[in-house]
């Protein structure tokens, strides 16, 4: 069983209170995972999400003719999941443990129930979650500019120079 004692030593929990933070623990437990887990099929149902505590995650997209393609790697305190929460409940990427992982696995069905319940929790939550995709948008954004980038485009330009009337 998770405690809150544990939950508040993660630093990506540190907005939480209290009472939230027993909350959240009501609904999660301790997981592990061996390297080259399969954690989330993309496309399949999401019905539940982890913050990782050590290890590493890599998250993979299924990409016509070129396979699953890495988009990003989580560590200890990335959240993994967030799927959950958006209709239609299906995994947008994959994900596959890049080694060893020890998690806190939540049952979203629980925590709806609980945001349901109290919605200061499930104000929280949401917030946790967005933050956690926002990050991941960022991420991808980074990612996939550095796959398309072309190497030689180069600035040619001459600078553009202020406070010159350049002769005229």
């Amino acid at each position: 069983m998770v405690t809150a004692e544990e939950l508040s030593a993660l630093p990506s929990l540190a907005a939480l209170d209290r009472a939230k933070l027993e909350t959240l623990a009501r609904a999660g437990h301790a997981v592990r995972y061996p390297a080259g887990q399969r954690l989330i099929m993309e496309g399949r149902r999401a019905d539940r999400c982890w913050l990782i505590r050590e290890g590493r995650v890599v998250l993979d997209a299924g990409v016509p003719g070129r396979g699953e393609v890495v988009v990003q790697t989580l560590g200890p305190g990335d959240l993994l999941g967030w799927s959950w929460l958006v209709p239609p409940y299906r995994w947008h990427f994959g994900a596959i443990t890049a080694e060893p992982v020890r998690a806190i696995e939540f049952d979203s069905t629980r925590l709806t129930e609980f945001a349901d319940a109290d919605p200061s929790f499930g104000h929280a939550l949401t917030l946790l979650l967005f933050e956690a995709l926002l990050e991941r948008l960022q991420a991808t954004r980074a990612r996939l500019l550095d796959l398309y980038r072309n190497p030689a485009e180069t600035c040619t330009a001459a600078p553009i120079r202020l406070g010159t009337s350049g002769g005229r």
